[in-house]
């Protein structure tokens, strides 16, 4: 591999036509137009690239994020739509000097919002002492007032902050936001980071780029210690596959190796919080939540959530649960505070702010303004502003002309007044579009997490990168774009890992609970994934006998088509809308549980559903439509070998493995009762054995004609026929036994004996004697299982 440092001849000078705009600041160039020196050797590597290898290089990248499954939700006014990762692939580059400067002062603004959460749930001194107005906190709809004058039970309120930060004309950095209540887009930087990695693959291996997993290992260090024992969990708490940001939530909860929750998942027992799990209730002490607090718990914040539990806020009050961050920590994110952190810094903390923010103004009552100046040596007011523009309509941002002529951005705060922000213009960075190398907006995304050893910063982050020169676009909902940020070293840096050192001899960890909610969907899964595979079975053949008998009628036709009526699929469509919608229901249960299932069972399974969704435009009813079943059924039977074959076998396992067999044996009990039945045509036994997949097994064992006797021998009651209804029941037995709970010595369960029950009835049949109002019991015997795994798991 040639190295970053290799003589290259550039075949072309990538910022020939680069020009950032006047009076902006740029990242890729100075003032004078000249190369900064932590971007000359990227760029003269980038211009050794021919313009081709760069569109191959971009799309290798875009091709991971989308075999990732990694996306954005954007919603319109009518629907939440899921969009493909709008990876902007060429990084931004920091240097670690500069990198050191913006840590050091967003450690500061971290202790410094540490106190004044403090303060607002507890003494309450700032405002006692007019350094900030009551109503600021009072008439904040994220301040809680239950949670005031409790403190954590970790110590602190805050532990994992982003800041969102824009670099002014005068090329200082300022502070744009503050990310306290959930901060997301850490695990997104992960992915931006692989993606961009692979684009660059030759390059970035050598070129001194400080690696991100040290920083999440730490964190998770971190997390560790606030648990107060190992039979305690620790888990992401999220609001739910509709959020926009969950697939994040599931990356970060694989990537930490954690456990991702959701509310209803929750219970809370005399004030302990436990997860519902198929092993009973087991303790949690720690959440990193990902919802907002008014939706935590409906009993004491937002009464309409369902996405909380009812219980949670007593649990912290009584110091048994760490939430990171603390419930309530959202006040923090006021812009008002932008307007008093500068002299509360000075006040409490002895110091100015390291990295200000952006020039804010309050625009309070008179009484509150009076209060503020009487307790401190300057007032801060809002600046003259049209009287019509505060009388204008408060449900977007206004601008207005402030003091020194200023250009304000006037937002409506609590419902009772306004905030004025100084417009700001943010610096560019090069983002390649359209073959060339542009200027586009940037702001900068840094995470910081608190270790045993103080704040930490995440050694690159997230930059939002706008696609056009309005500001405004700078946001993905608005048409912005990502990408990653590259803080870079002059000497080698150390390749970290998430492997900790170890610090004793190995002991293996305990398993973690399956909440039932998982243990549900994984059991759902396996029967969508199975009820398809018997659908395409069914479809395929029937397809193959239309297609011989062409036009004509034939009374097998007719009565497998009512066989598949019965089972409400169209079977006058090539590819079922009943087929696509199990597709659908599959991926629906795989996204609830996307922490717990594999990216290449994630991208078989939407490659299913996509290679169908694409036949439904060409595929005919006939010889086209079975052919277009026999490949669809090879890409679900691959995804069904790789997803049981390289799952570990733990209880997710059983579930998923439970909800396939008895899919499987509803299915072949189905088809057997009106296939076998003495009213069926002639055809109708091996029809049965082919949808069955039992074809090759049944002319090798038997060299009499396809009978009933031999038919029901086969593919009822022979246990090693994966295909059997015995060999499912077995399966059911075996997995049932290896359930938590499922028996004591001396002592079965009612799903146990149920499926001992059955299972026996079964085995002790012979073929003459298992006739059609035998399978009808044995169907509805099979039906009762589902029902009891449910009651006594899945609730």
């Amino acid at each position: 591999m040639a190295s970053v440092n290799d003589k290259k001849v550039p075949k072309w000078n990538a910022a020939s036509e680069y020009r950032p705009m006047p009076g902006v600041p740029d990242e890729l160039m100075s003032e004078n137009g000249a190369i900064r020196p932590v971007w000359s050797q990227f760029l003269s590597y980038f211009s050794s690239l021919a313009p081709a290898d760069l569109a191959g290089r971009f799309a290798r990248g875009d091709e991971y994020l989308r075999d990732a499954g990694v996306y954005f939700r954007q919603y319109d006014q009518k629907n939440a739509i899921d969009r493909s990762w709008p990876l902007s692939h060429v990084p931004v580059i920091l240097h670690e000097s500069e990198w050191a400067d913006i840590a050091s002062a967003l450690t500061q603004r971290a202790d410094l919002l540490e106190h004044v959460a403090a303060d607002i749930y507890g003494p309450n001194n700032l405002v006692a002492e007019g350094k900030l107005p009551a109503s600021i906190i009072a008439g904040n709809p994220e301040w809680l007032r239950p949670m005031v004058g409790v403190r954590p039970a970790s110590g602190h309120f805050l532990h994992f902050l982003a800041f969102d930060l824009g670099r002014g004309p005068n090329g200082q950095w300022w502070v744009l936001e503050d990310r306290v209540q959930a901060p997301s887009g850490a695990g997104f930087a992960l992915e931006n980071r692989v993606a961009t990695a692979r684009v660059f693959s030759d390059y970035y291996s050598e070129a001194h780029v400080h690696r991100l997993a040290g920083f999440f290992r730490r964190f998770r260090e971190s997390l560790n210690l606030m648990r107060g024992g190992d039979e305690n969990g620790i888990a992401i708490l999220s609001p739910g596959p509709m959020t926009d940001t969950y697939y994040e939530h599931a990356y970060i909860a694989r990537y930490l190796g954690m456990g991702l929750l959701e509310g209803e998942d929750l219970s809370v027992e005399n004030d302990r919080v436990m997860v519902r799990s198929v092993s009973g209730n087991r303790p949690i002490s720690v959440l990193w939540r990902r919802l907002d607090s008014t939706f935590a718990d409906p009993l004491e914040f937002d009464g309409a959530s369902r996405l909380g539990t009812p219980g949670l806020a007593g649990a912290v009050r009584h110091g048994n649960i760490s939430m990171v961050n603390a419930l309530g920590a959202g006040a923090l994110e006021a812009k008002a505070l932008f307007a008093f952190l500068p002299r509360i810094s000075e006040a409490v903390m002895g110091q100015p702010l390291g990295m200000p923010n952006v020039a804010t103004w309050w625009c309070g009552s008179e009484m509150e303004r009076r209060h503020v100046a009487a307790n401190s040596e300057r007032m801060v007011i809002c600046p003259a502003v049209p009287p019509l523009r505060l009388a204008g309509r408060p449900a977007r941002p206004e601008f207005g002309m402030g003091e020194a002529g200023r250009e304000l951005i006037l937002t409506p705060e609590n419902g009772r007044h306004f905030v004025g922000q100084e417009a700001v213009t943010l610096s560019t960075t090069p983002s390649w579009e359209d073959g060339r190398l542009l200027p586009r907006p940037l702001s900068l995304r840094v995470y910081l997490a608190r270790t045993a050893d103080g704040w930490v910063a995440m050694p690159g982050g997230f930059a939002r990168i706008g696609h056009s020169r309005d500001p405004k676009a700078i946001a993905m909902q608005q048409g912005g774009a990502v990408a990653d940020v590259w803080v870079v070293s002059d000497r080698k840096v150390s390749t970290e890992t998430m492997l900790a050192p170890p610090a004793g001899p190995y002991v293996r960890p305990r398993q973690g609970a399956l909440p039932s909610r998982a243990a549900d969907n994984l059991f759902w899964l396996g029967r969508y994934v199975e009820r398809a595979e018997s659908t395409m079975r069914l479809m395929r053949a029937y397809f193959a006998r239309l297609a011989e008998a062409g036009e004509l009628e034939s009374p097998l036709l007719s009565y497998v088509r009512e066989h598949i009526d019965a089972r409400d699929i169209e079977a006058n469509e090539a590819i079922p809308t009943s087929l696509r919608a199990m597709f659908s229901s599959a991926i629906g249960s795989a996204a609830k549980i996307r922490d717990r299932f594999s990216v290449d069972g994630w991208m078989a399974l939407n490659d299913l559903a996509d290679s169908a969704n694409r036949m439904t435009l060409t595929a005919t009813v006939g010889d086209d439509s079975a052919r277009a079943m026999s490949v669809l059924l090879r890409k679900i039977t691959g995804f069904s070998g790789l997803v049981h074959e390289n799952m570990y076998r733990f209880v997710g396992w059983r579930f998923l493995t439970l909800g396939r067999s008895l899919e499987r044996a509803l299915a072949i009990t189905s088809l057997l009762t009106s296939m076998t039945d003495d009213e069926a045509p002639d055809g109708a036994l091996d029809f049965a054995v082919e949808v069955g997949d039992s074809t090759l097994s049944h002319r090798r064992r038997y060299t009499v004609r396809t009978t009933r006797p031999t038919v029901i021998d086969l593919m009822a009651l022979d246990s090693m026929n994966p295909r059997s209804i015995l060999y499912q029941l077995n399966e059911i037995k075996t997995q049932v036994d290896l359930l938590p709970d499922a028996g004591v010595p001396g002592h079965m369960s009612e799903l146990a004996r149920a499926a001992l029950r059955t299972q026996t009835n079964i085995a002790v049949q012979t073929p003459e004697a298992f006739d059609i109002e035998a399978l009808n019991q044995t169907y509805d015997e099979i039906a009762a299982l589902s029902e009891l795994i449910t009651k006594a798991y899945l609730k």
